[in-house]
């Protein structure tokens, strides 16, 4: 009697406890947002104030999925010194939370089946008033991926405003992207924040406007614009991509001369790129190749090749192109404003270049085969070149200095352009490839150098 009255005792308890855990299952999942938003977002926000507490971290409305195992944000704001962040919509799931709750060395194996989907996020540098937002972005752990969509980053302040901040020369950049992708992404070692690693990285509709002002000295006391090797070598963290393409981008690079003048552009459309072995950090010497092509200024193709030795203490490379037929006096959108010369005609019908630089001295050849060139020089205040002195100073040129016409003689020989440049201290890479591309072509038709 006494094992049967001991069994039934058991049996109620059991029932009892189960019944208990029961019902508290059943009451987290019905109120299971009132729970984690009284319980799990003031722990959220006390172990963030702990660890930054010169920041702040408001959260929005936390819902959670059972069935889904997802965990849901309304919206997210982090305010430091340097940034403010702000995230209209966060989910994460497929997290193992006993392993975080643990909080053993392994936590972040908890992770390695996570999926991160965040809708509308905007970040602001408040220093430079500089903004980065995107509409859309899906991280999977598990399929190693990454996808961004409609990219953008800009300047909060006007031209005028951002220019006038500082006394010294400055470079405003605008990027506009509509979709990004990322494949082969090591994504538990890119939380741990020291090893980004990638096979592929694809950049669809890149659009890029770039515009110096250059009515104002550079800054002699900072820093020099790092070149890619440079630039690599100062990062701490592992960098290794296999591959980066870009996919129908545009580019506007422009110099302005004066404030409120119109500044001269060089465009770029339709280009498509191709990088590969992206690395820093590597025993083994690495060389990345870039291979490319675009319209020119709305008129003819150019295409590039470029080897870098990424890894290399100075800074070298070999680049090579060339040029299909354009009109010459598309040039006049950027020689106006920066040259003050102005073609009135004249037609390139085909241009090569291939230049070697050696810790920062490059030297090289370009070919042009171009008929009936004028230039006519302009006046430096008015852009008129209806002046008497205007209008010798174009004959003495066309007369004693520009090559007219650079076609193939009798014996299929032409004029080539000797290209000699060495590094300015404040050359930006791609104004750098630029200056010493055209230091050949005035060698061919007779631009003084710069």
């Amino acid at each position: 009697m006494k094992n049967l009255y001991r069994l039934k005792i058991i049996k109620i308890g059991c029932v009892g406890i189960g019944s208990f855990f029961l019902i508290f299952i059943l009451l987290f999942l019905l109120f299971s947002d009132t729970f984690i938003s009284s319980f799990l977002k003031n722990q959220i926000k006390k172990t963030f104030t702990f660890s930054y507490p010169a920041d702040s971290l408001m959260l929005g409305n936390l819902h959670y999925k059972v069935w889904s195992n997802s965990l849901e944000c309304d919206s997210v704001t982090m305010i430091s010194g340097e940034y403010a962040c702000c995230i209209k919509q966060l989910s994460v799931s497929g997290i193992n939370w006993i392993k975080i709750l643990r909080n053993k060395d392994s936590a972040l194996d908890a992770f390695r089946n996570a999926v991160i989907n965040v809708r509308d996020a905007n970040l602001t540098f408040r220093k430079s008033l500089n903004e980065l937002n995107f509409r859309k972005l899906h991280l999977s752990v598990p399929d190693s991926e990454v996808a961004v969509y409609s990219i953008k980053y800009y300047s909060l302040n006007k031209d005028e405003i951002f220019f006038a901040k500082s006394k010294f020369r400055q470079t405003r950049f605008l990027f506009d992207i509509s979709s990004l992708s990322i494949t082969g992404l090591d994504c538990l070692n890119m939380f741990r924040g020291n090893i980004y690693k990638a096979k592929c990285i694809n950049i669809y509709d890149l659009f890029t406007d770039i515009l110096v002002n250059m009515d104002k000295p550079y800054d002699n006391n900072s820093s020099n614009p790092k070149m890619p090797n440079e630039f690599l070598a100062s990062i701490k963290d592992i960098i290794s991509i296999d591959s980066l393409n870009i996919y129908k981008g545009r580019l506007n690079y422009s110099e302005r001369f004066e404030i409120k003048a119109k500044p001269g552009i060089v465009t770029f459309n339709d280009v498509n790129f191709c990088i590969t072995n992206i690395s820093n950090h590597s025993v083994q010497p690495v060389t990345s190749i870039i291979k490319g092509d675009g319209i020119f200024l709305n008129s003819g193709r150019m295409k590039l090749f470029m080897k870098i030795p990424i890894n290399a203490e100075d800074f070298s490379l070999r680049y090579s192109g060339s040029l299909s037929p354009m009109d010459g006096s598309r040039l006049n959108s950027f020689i106006e404003p920066g040259e003050h010369h102005r073609i009135k005609s004249g037609i390139i019908k085909f241009a090569d270049f291939n230049i070697n630089v050696i810790n920062g001295h490059a030297e090289g050849k370009v070919s042009m085969v171009y008929k009936d060139l004028y230039i006519a020089v302009l006046n430096k205040n008015t852009g008129s070149e209806n002046g008497i002195i205007d209008r010798v100073s174009s004959l003495f040129g066309r007369i004693f200095v520009i090559r007219g016409s650079n076609l193939p003689d009798k014996n299929g020989k032409i004029k080539i352009g000797a290209t000699k440049y060495s590094r300015k201290h404040d050359d930006y890479f791609f104004q750098y490839i630029w200056f010493a591309l055209r230091n050949g072509i005035g060698d061919v038709v007779g631009f003084p150098p710069r």
